[in-house]
C-alpha cells in the first residue's frame, strides 16, 4: 500500500526527478507542446496508444488540437495528455497510470456530438470501457490533483477527497468516512456554466427514486418537459439518469422537481450524471434562460465554424 504522500507527489509536484530501473526505460522531459501545462512533466514512452517516441505522439494528438478549440469538453486535454504522454514515476514505470474512466466519459460526451457535425466519431483507440475507476486500481483526473500553489494551478482542488481515488489513497479525514469522500461540489447555474460545459440534455423532472447497487447510482425520474436533447431520445415518462462514480453527484430527492443538465451516451442509450452535471430546483423562469443560452451556443458554434472556413481560403 503505498502512503497518500507519494501519490500527491507522483500527481503534484512539477520539477519531479525520476530514476530509471534496471529492467525499464527511464523516464523523459514532456516535449509535446499540448502537454507541457499539465501538472506532471515526466512521461514515458511507448505511451497507452503504442507510440514509441514522443515526436510520433506529436503527430497523433495534434489531430485533436481542433477539437479542443471547439472548448467541448474541459476534460479533454488533460485526458488526451494522460493518454499521449502519460505520468512517469518510479514506482509506476512499468504500468504506466491510466486516465480514469470518468474523466474519459465526460471528454466523449462533450466532445463527440461536436465531432458528429463533421461525420467523426469518437476514436476506438480511445474508448473509455477499459479505462480504471476509483474502485478497480490506480488513475488520474483532474479532480484528484493537488498542488501546493494551490488555486492558481487550473487543476487544484483544496478537498483530498476524491471519489477517483483508491481508498489506501485517500486522505486520513476520508477513511472511515461515509459522507466526506462524497462531498460534491457545487456547479452554479449560470450561462457562462451552460456554455462551458455543453451538455447533451436539458430536462424538467420530478425525482421518483435514487437507487444503489454495488456503489453504482441511478436516480428514476418522471421527465415533464424536455428543453434540450441531442443524440438521445427522451420520452416524457419515467427514465433512468446513471451516475458515473460511487458517489451520487448532484444529489436528487425523491418528490423533488429539478432542472437536470447533464450528458448522453449514445451508444448504450442512456442519460448520464456525470462531473460537471447540473440538478437545480426547478423554477418557470428557467426555461427561458436555458432557450436564450442555448441560442448563443449555436451562435458561438456557427461564428467558430464561419471562421474556421475564412481561415482555410
Amino acid at each position: 500500500m503505498f502512503p497518500y504522500e507519494l501519490y500527491v507527489s507522483f500527481l503534484a509536484v512539477a520539477s519531479l526527478v525520476c530514476i530509471p530501473r534496471a529492467t525499464g526505460a527511464a523516464c523523459e522531459p514532456v516535449r509535446i507542446p499540448m502537454c507541457t501545462l499539465m501538472p506532471w512533466n515526466m512521461t514515458k514512452m511507448p505511451n497507452h496508444l503504442h507510440h514509441s517516441t514522443q515526436a510520433n505522439a506529436v503527430l497523433a494528438i495534434e489531430q485533436f488540437e481542433g477539437l479542443i478549440g471547439t472548448q467541448c469538453s474541459p476534460e479533454l486535454l488533460f485526458f488526451l495528455c494522460a493518454m499521449y504522454a502519460p505520468i512517469c514515476t518510479i514506482d509506476f514505470q512499468h504500468d504506466p497510470i491510466k486516465p480514469c474512466k470518468s474523466v474519459c466519459e465526460r471528454a466523449k460526451c462533450g466532445c463527440e456530438p461536436v465531432m458528429k457535425r463533421y461525420n467523426h466519431t469518437w476514436p476506438e483507440s480511445l474508448a473509455c470501457e477499459e479505462l480504471p475507476v476509483y474502485d478497480r486500481g490506480v488513475c488520474i483526473s483532474p479532480e484528484a490533483i493537488v498542488k501546493a500553489e494551490g488555486p492558481d494551478n487550473p487543476y487544484y482542488q483544496e478537498s483530498k477527497c476524491s471519489s477517483d481515488l483508491p481508498a489506501e489513497f485517500q486522505d486520513e479525514n476520508c477513511k472511515g468516512s461515509s459522507s466526506e469522500p462524497c462531498k460534491c461540489k457545487t456547479v452554479r447555474l449560470a450561462q457562462k456554466t451552460y456554455l462551458k460545459n455543453n451538455y447533451n440534455y436539458v430536462i424538467r423532472a420530478r425525482v421518483k427514486e435514487v437507487r444503489s447497487r454495488n456503489h453504482d447510482f441511478s436516480a428514476v425520474v418522471e421527465v415533464k418537459d424536455v428543453l434540450k436533447s441531442s443524440l438521445v431520445g427522451i420520452p416524457r415518462d419515467t427514465v433512468t439518469l446513471y451516475y458515473s462514480s460511487g458517489c451520487p453527484c448532484p444529489p436528487l430527492s425523491a418528490n423533488e422537481e429539478y432542472i437536470i443538465m447533464g450528458y448522453e451516451s449514445e451508444e448504450r442509450s442512456r442519460l448520464l450524471l456525470i462531473d460537471g452535471s447540473v440538478a437545480q430546483k426547478w423554477k418557470d423562469r428557467m426555461a427561458r434562460k436555458v432557450k436564450r443560452w442555448d441560442q448563443t451556443l449555436r451562435d458561438q458554434s456557427r461564428f467558430g465554424r464561419n471562421t474556421a472556413r475564412r481561415s482555410r481560403h
